[in-house]
């Protein structure tokens, strides 16, 4: 999960939307009808999400028919989405609306005027202007909106834990760096599910565990007070968190439970799905690259494993209350490209269209489904899911893809209580979240050289975890990381945030 490029995340997120030239019916200069001409013609690459839903399913007949508009949408495999991303940029084959990562390829077609620039618009669009700017702001291309984000909570950054185990090891949740050393070791020596075995940890690492918005040595240090992948002071000066003291100390923390067995040795090399796996076989207490909303699933996969576990979920808080790691508030955006909207007439119909995905029938649709097939409404206006595993496979596709977001045009929906409460969390925790002041700055040097630099460190960092390295050896790689390009890439992400912030 780490695109690289001038205003890429300096931390990463996943690639999630493209594809190749030629794959969409329509693409490329196809004119919108006049008004009463028929419907609209909306051709739409999106992220493919389990398997690809059944054309001329019950969810895009209804956008369709609420809409007025002809939608084709071509899912995209993961796998295929880096190579296709290019391709489809090179050749200017492009859909109506093409969703897409935040990285350099984006970046330079936004630069060099292949997607509409939708900032001036927003205004006219009731429900798009109705969003926190602080989503938009998070998408900015050299201070510039060209996409609308697709939607997710800024604040819904949480530890996913065994309450089961804590209550019965009367632990808390960690405020402090010794607080998780005890946490860890307690949880690895003291036997927490009773099977006389050390077979449990407190909380595993994985392979790319410094890399993206979920990396736990970030969410820790922010905890504590430390910042958010980088840190900015009053006077515009940029810092990376691994030249910040609570990073470092972290990082001691992670280097001295290795040391003592108290995290998995194998960690290089642990895929984060298979780390999910041994928390769901009941062998980990604390799942710490998680969000509010996994607390619900995480449970419904222990159950059958352990039956007596108890999952809950807690905000990363430090000795002054909730301090949590802010993540961008979206995963990707949906552009507009010009090569198949050629003018301001189709780009406002495009533009209504998107709008009209958060009216409340189809924001309802995006995230409940067809009434009475995958929800059903209660007597005092709420909603509850009829049919869970027929929502997973025919509506979630669109729920991940398009634009809505829970609380917003929605009835709530009436869930087990840890559902309810990850929901809550997640939406309430965005006044705590310490934002990245380097998420949307340029940089050339990183542009050319962003993965360079950033394996540099990622590497230094798991060297000295693993004791490969001493704290000379660590700051031997810090001069190296400077001398290869980091002090010039700090110097020119300073340039970059005085032009965009005026200091």
């Amino acid at each position: 999960m780490s695109p690289k490029g001038p205003m890429s995340r300096l931390g990463g997120i996943v690639v999630i939307g493209a594809m190749s030239a030629g794959l969409l019916a329509g693409c490329g200069g196809e004119k919108a009808p006049a008004a009463g001409e028929g419907k609209l013609p909306i051709s739409i690459s999106l992220m493919q999400v389990g398997d690809i839903p059944a054309k001329e399913n019950g969810i895009e007949k209804k956008i369709e028919e609420y809409t007025n508009t002809d939608v084709n949408v071509q899912w995209i495999p993961q796998s295929a989405f880096d190579d296709k991303v290019n391709v489809m940029v090179a050749s200017g084959e492009m859909p109506t609306i093409m969703r897409v990562n935040y990285v350099p390829t984006t970046f330079n077609a936004a630069k060099t005027g292949l997607f509409w620039e939708l900032g001036p618009y927003l205004k006219d669009y009731k429900n798009l202007s109705a969003q926190s700017e602080a989503y938009f702001n998070n998408i900015k291309i050299e201070g510039k909106v060209y996409g609308i984000p697709n939607f997710r909570d800024i604040g819904r950054t949480a530890i996913v834990y065994r309450k089961d185990w804590f209550d019965t090891l009367k632990l808390d949740i960690p405020k402090k760096l010794d607080d998780w050393y005890e946490v860890m070791r307690s949880i690895r020596k003291d036997d927490p599910d009773g099977n006389g075995k050390e077979d449990t940890y407190g909380a595993l690492l994985f392979k790319k565990y410094n890399e993206g918005v979920s990396s736990p040595l970030t969410r820790i240090a922010v905890s504590i007070g430390g910042v958010n992948k980088w840190g900015v002071d009053d006077a515009g000066k940029l810092t990376p968190e691994f030249l910040t003291t609570e990073y470092v100390d972290t990082m001691k923390l992670f280097k001295r439970l290795f040391s003592e067995g108290l995290i998995n040795s194998d960690f290089p090399a642990l895929d984060p799905s298979d780390a999910d796996k041994k928390m769901d076989s009941g062998l980990v207490g604390m799942k710490l690259n998680g969000v509010a909303q996994n607390g619900k699933s995480s449970q419904q996969r222990l159950t059958p494993n352990a039956p007596d576990g108890e999952i809950d979920v807690a905000p990363f808080q430090g000795t002054d209350g909730i301090r949590i790691a802010g993540e961008p508030g979206n995963y990707g955006m949906l552009v507009i490209p010009k090569a198949s909207v050629t003018d301001e007439e189709q780009l406002k119909q495009v533009l209504t269209f998107l709008d009209q995905l958060m009216d409340e029938e189809l924001s309802a649709l995006q995230l409940r489904g067809l009434l009475d097939v995958h929800y059903t409404k209660t007597a005092d206006g709420k909603t509850e899911l009829k049919d869970f595993d027929s929502y997973q496979r025919e509506v979630k596709p669109y729920r991940d893809n398009l634009l809505s977001i829970e609380g917003y045009n929605v009835p709530e929906l009436v869930d087990v209580p840890i559902g309810m409460k990850g929901t809550k969390m997640a939406r309430e925790n965005e006044q705590y979240a310490i934002a990245n002041p380097a998420l949307t700055l340029s940089s050339a040097i990183y542009t050319e050289r962003g993965q360079e630099l950033d394996q540099m460190i990622w590497d230094a960092q798991t060297k000295y975890i693993m004791g490969k390295i001493d704290d000379a050896g660590w700051e031997q790689e810090i001069a190296s990381w400077r001398k290869a390009g980091g002090d010039q890439l700090i110097t020119e992400l300073e340039a970059s945030y005085k032009e965009l912030n005026g200091k």
